[in-house]
């Protein structure tokens, strides 16, 4: 875990200085030789050769000899630097459940657009539930595509929540009342505090954002 860590660190150290980055720039269209580096920055060759010797360090990039001119050398990036540079997903054993205070508006509609990122199963429940979802949250999701359950019934999370599950708490009352029994935290306002049309499409652009996000860092375990 450490040792990845360093690595990760060590990578982005490489990236955090500007030439180098105006390397990586470059390399990410296509190869090139350290004359041509220096050309198109600039760059004296001197200063090109040590940037291009951190990131062959780093793991960034790698030089191939020409087959043409096996003198001459084109540097080019390692594609699997990057895709390694991002946390490794988060394994989830049961399914991801989504917590707001009254289980009738973020929380709901959350579940809904989850189904559409991530094949992990989704549920939702509230900290003080309410008597039913919220008109507001429902004509949203019709506005939006959003296959919402207008039959549900908003549910206590102790009736919902399993050993397994990964809680995300959309609202910051939920999230403080559940005092650190929640994996995840999302600070979303409350639509139905304003109650306009505009306040619930916010709410769903939020939302569909975070979880496009965060779906891919989740996978069933």
């Amino acid at each position: 875990m450490m040792d990845d860590l360093r690595r990760r660190a060590d990578a982005f150290a490489a990236l955090g200085d500007p030439g180098r980055l105006r390397t990586v720039d470059l390399l990410s269209v296509g190869d090139m030789s350290p004359s041509e580096i220096a050309a198109a920055l600039g760059m004296k060759s001197n200063l090109v050769a040590f940037h291009v010797n951190v990131l062959q360090d780093r793991g960034i990039a790698r030089r191939v000899r020409s087959e043409s001119d096996g003198r001459r050398s084109y540097l080019q990036l390692i594609p699997e630097a990057f895709s390694t540079l991002a946390l490794a997903p988060r394994p989830v054993e049961g399914r991801v459940v989504f917590v707001c205070t009254a289980n009738s508006a973020r929380s709901q509609l959350a579940q809904a657009i989850w189904a559409d990122h991530s094949s992990i199963p989704a549920a939702s429940a509230g900290t003080d539930p309410g008597e039913r979802v919220n008109p507001g949250a429902i004509a949203a999701a019709r506005r939006h595509g959003i296959p919402l359950d207008e039959a549900a019934t908003p549910r206590a999370l102790g009736d919902v929540a399993a050993t397994g599950d990964f809680v995300i708490s959309v609202c910051d009352h939920a999230h403080e009342k559940l005092a650190g029994r929640d994996d995840v935290h999302w600070s979303i306002r409350d639509p139905a505090r304003i109650g306009s049309a505009a306040a619930f499409d916010d709410t769903v652009v939020e939302l569909r954002s975070r979880i496009a996000r965060v779906a891919s860092r989740l996978t069933a375990a």
